[in-house]
């Protein structure tokens, strides 16, 4: 029994892949190595190095591993870039989405897990989402991520056999093997760091939001247990259980950004006052993801705390250096 999984050199796709490998789902690989890394392909574990858009390269893979399933998390997952990008991320993730399911049904592969995402909701006019909140995504991204999870439920009218859930991120951090770490120059984490290494002092976009310290509010998860949340899709699929089309993978709590510099500032042991900048345009003062759903169908639920995330990821971002 094996599972392809797209984009498995990336950070959260490395992550996805250990853990499937430890549940005995057999992951296979396949990665242009365009933003994932070779390095975080387990020597064990089966790595083809090209691009998903090559439908008939991936049908063979499929074939030649013999796949039960495919987790599709490859793509281009730059918001903010794909707005001045738009073309370039349609290519990336709606014309490699197309490929992917059309090498599946070729093939005759029926599950499919999709890499989501909480940017399908845009500005959500609600505190606490759920799977049933109004989807208006605000950038050719998020855009995309809608598009994948129509093409998702699409299959259904082509395939009988079809079993497919999509699930939706928030914001991914730390990590679960130290020599495994977030890459991307957009995120939080990488981005905090980076200033801290170079000697430069962080910044926070806004401190008079309502919120309990002024700071906005987001929904952090750690990367592994988004991984397992994968697994467990995967095995609710192999168990011919009943999903709803999409979960929410958030702890319906939230951390401040101001309770993540300190956290910072204590795991790192850098003492920094961060910079307060104006607030940026369309920020909202709170966005977390309610994961009761998941919880009760998959059985998915956070194993790890804010201190954790913060130590896991300085961990692996210091081992990136060395």
């Amino acid at each position: 029994m094996s599972w392809l999984i797209t984009g498995g050199a990336g950070y959260i796709g490395s992550h996805v892949v250990r853990a499937f490998a430890r549940a005995g789902l057999s992951p296979v690989v396949i990665d242009d190595l365009s933003t994932g890394h070779a390095s975080f392909v387990p020597d064990s574990v089966p790595f083809v190095r090209a691009d998903i858009r090559d439908t008939a390269l991936v049908q063979r893979t499929l074939h030649d591993y013999a796949c039960d399933g495919v987790v599709h998390i490859a793509g281009f997952k730059y918001a903010g870039v794909s707005v001045t990008e738009p073309l370039h991320t349609y290519d990336q993730n709606v014309q490699a989405t197309v490929s992917v399911l059309r090498a599946m049904h070729q093939e005759g592969v029926h599950r499919y897990v999709f890499s989501s995402s909480a940017s399908v909701y845009g500005t959500p006019d609600v505190d606490l989402v759920t799977e049933g909140t109004a989807l208006h995504p605000e950038s050719p991204y998020g855009q995309t991520k809608l598009i994948g999870e129509w093409l998702n439920a699409d299959m259904y009218a082509v395939d009988e056999l079809w079993q497919g859930v999509n699930l939706r991120y928030f914001n991914v951090v730390g990590s679960g093997d130290p020599t495994l770490w977030d890459s991307s120059p957009h995120n939080l984490f990488p981005m905090v760091f980076d200033r801290l290494l170079g000697g430069g002092i962080p910044q926070v976009n806004g401190n008079d939001y309502p919120t309990p310290d002024g700071t906005c509010v987001r929904d952090y998860v750690h990367v592994a247990d988004i991984a397992s949340g994968h697994v467990l899709a995967a095995q609710a699929m192999l168990a011919g259980r009943d999903l709803l089309p999409a979960y929410n993978l958030g702890s319906g709590g939230g951390t401040s950004v101001q309770e993540i510099m300190d956290a910072i500032r204590e795991v790192t042991g850098i003492d920094f006052t961060p910079i307060q900048a104006p607030r940026r345009a369309g920020d909202p003062a709170r966005i977390v993801a309610d994961g009761t759903a998941a919880q009760r169908d998959l059985g998915w639920t956070r194993q790890y705390d804010l201190q954790e995330m913060v130590r896991s990821a300085w961990e692996s971002r210091q081992n990136a250096s060395a």
